[in-house]
């Protein structure tokens, strides 16, 4: 089991440059680090709006800031955060926003979600357990091509093809209903390994990434992001893997350069936007002090924006 460390603590921080005075948004509550952070950086008279679709979260934030007249929570995925913004007349206002993506470490550790190969449990896998369907329900349903074009493409893996009849075969004889069961079913169809990687863990990421939209969440608030934001404010996104942080590069790089995109060779359209943000410093990594206590910051990737006038 680990501990729960928020990732990027320091990095994060100094990032959004915390206004005594500020309005701000922790996208991702998780058990509160960031939160806890944020909060003691502010004044009486700053502000933090927290969201998170784990119920459990939810509960924890309740329980650990249910006092705090600074603070509220809301049971809520990303693509939530304009209408809870806009009912709470802060759109245009906030001074900085965090969104730190993928999986938590409560998340990760507890079997009864289903998130990791590592320990049997049900194979569920959302983040909202009060809603959606499960990855045993997923594997249940989807055909074989939609099972391969998940699988290849959410999770990378080059054996799609083969993990997905796998699953598929293994399914006629009893339900894939735990994770033990899906990881060994797919570590007999991957023929080769990758150096240090089980080789169900692009699979469990797929399915994780499929199961929860995450990808789509994460289209739909960057731009809500930019529009919640007052001039100068930050917007500081933590990524976990390649397909998240290229996402959140490409929305940036296209927000700051609007004509990036356009073919040179012909005419700018007369309708084309002005640049939203401004690219703040390169992408941070974690450094070796924190990789030696929290080994699961290697794979994070922190970008920076901030809203121009």
């Amino acid at each position: 089991m680990h501990a729960h460390q928020p990732v990027l603590l320091t990095e994060a921080l100094a990032s959004l440059a915390v206004a005594r005075d500020g309005c701000y948004v922790d996208g991702t509550f998780g058990r509160g680090g960031h939160s806890a952070a944020i909060l003691a950086a502010l004044g009486d008279a700053g502000r933090l709006v927290a969201l998170d679709r784990d119920p459990a979260a939810v509960a924890a934030a309740r329980e650990r800031f249910g006092a705090e007249p600074r603070f509220g929570i809301h049971h809520a995925p990303f693509s939530d955060l304009a209408r809870i913004l806009t009912a709470e007349g802060l759109m245009g206002r906030v001074a900085g926003i965090l969104l730190d993506l993928g999986v938590s470490s409560p998340q990760l550790d507890d079997p009864a979600r289903g998130f990791s190969f590592q320990t049997e449990g049900p194979l569920d896998m959302r983040m909202d357990t009060s809603s959606g369907e499960s990855a045993a329900e997923l594997v249940a349903r989807a055909s074989e091509r939609e099972l391969e074009e998940c699988i290849r493409g959410l999770g990378e893996e080059r054996f799609a093809k083969r993990v997905a009849h796998a699953i598929v075969t293994a399914r006629q004889s009893a339900p894939i209903a735990d994770t033990a069961r899906l990881a060994a079913v797919v570590a007999a169809a991957v023929p080769t390994r990758e150096p240090g990687k089980h080789p169900a863990t692009r699979t469990f990421q797929a399915l994780r990434l499929r199961v929860n939209r995450e990808l789509d969440e994460l289209a739909a608030v960057l731009p809500q992001c930019v529009a919640a934001l007052a001039p100068s404010g930050r917007l500081a996104v933590i990524s976990f893997h390649s397909l998240e942080d290229r996402a959140v590069k490409r929305f940036m790089r296209n927000a700051a350069q609007p004509h990036a995109t356009l073919d040179p060779r012909l005419p700018p359209p007369p309708d084309l936007p002005a640049a939203s943000l401004r690219v703040v410093g390169k992408a941070q990594t974690a450094g070796e002090a924190e990789l030696a206590t929290n080994p699961r910051a290697r794979s994070a990737v922190l970008r920076v924006a901030e809203r121009l006038a």
